[in-house]
């Protein structure tokens, strides 16, 4: 009985799932793993249409692993980093803007509970207003970042996301660029940010965070709302808002330079 239940052992090793392809820090296994990882994603329920238009030509990308290992701005201090990235005419346009729009900004905060000037700044300073959204492929980026055994765990997530992204019809594939991390859109939405906070304020039917401005901002309302903002509180350091802004961008001075530039457009 013994010898019998070790043969068992054995045979169901034998005849058990293959391991998957693993992580690697160089182009030479990519291809094992991103087949591994497309039938992974097709048992998560992402469907065979999407997962071949999205991941079909994929390849992998030394540039993107060229960025990832040298981020150096957020080791600025803050007043040399305030300096880079915000001038006067970014402040100007920013309150022009809440002007101009202050009817939509004010429906936004009346449903999300989070000021036009907060979502203005960030908006300000992770794209430029929309005007830099980035231009490398994200299902490449994600795909190289996902296969890389630095953070492979989350970009593996952030994968799948982009992914369901594609299924549920928000995107199409090639129609998914940003960022060298795979951010999407004009608040720079990582893909599961984007899949479970991205809203429809337009009305069209569609999440759309490379075009629609409403979207976009409303979206970034709606993350901060669920993250916990308190309407009509403070935002500067040492509030809970301030906590909520921290949870945005982990770096120090990124979170300091969008408490004093929301300060500025408030005015």
């Amino acid at each position: 009985m013994i010898r019998f239940r070790f043969l068992l052992m054995v045979l169901g090793l034998a005849l058990g799932p293959a391991a998957a392809a693993p992580c690697g820090d160089g182009p030479a296994g990519f291809a094992a793993w991103l087949a591994d990882f497309k039938d992974r994603a097709m048992r998560e329920g992402v469907s065979a249409r999407t997962v071949e238009r999205a991941l079909g030509d994929v390849s992998y990308s030394k540039r993107v692993i060229g960025f990832d290992r040298n981020q150096k701005s957020f080791r600025l201090s803050f007043d040399e980093f305030w300096r880079r990235r915000v001038d006067r005419r970014m402040i100007e346009r920013g309150r022009r803007y809440l002007a101009d729009q202050r009817a939509m900004i004010e429906r936004i905060e009346a449903r999300y509970g989070v000021p036009g000037p907060i979502l203005v700044a960030v908006w300000a300073l992770e794209t430029g207003f929309g005007r830099d959204v980035g231009s490398l492929p994200i299902m490449r980026s994600l795909a190289t970042l996902a296969y890389d055994c630095r953070r492979s765990e989350f970009f593996t997530g952030e994968l799948l996301a982009a992914l369901k992204i594609v299924d549920r019809g928000d995107m199409r594939p090639e129609a998914m660029v940003g960022a060298w991390a795979g951010e999407i859109g004009q608040t720079q939405f990582l893909a599961e940010r984007y899949l479970n906070y991205a809203v429809d304020f337009d009305g069209d039917g569609r999440r759309d965070l490379m075009r629609s401005v409403p979207d976009v901002l409303a979206s970034t309302a709606n993350w901060f709302s669920r993250q916990g903002w308190r309407r009509g509180a403070a935002w500067s350091p040492g509030t809970a808002n301030y906590r909520i802004i921290a949870q945005w961008n982990r770096a120090d001075v990124y979170q300091r330079t969008i408490a004093r530039l929301a300060d500025e457009l408030a005015r």
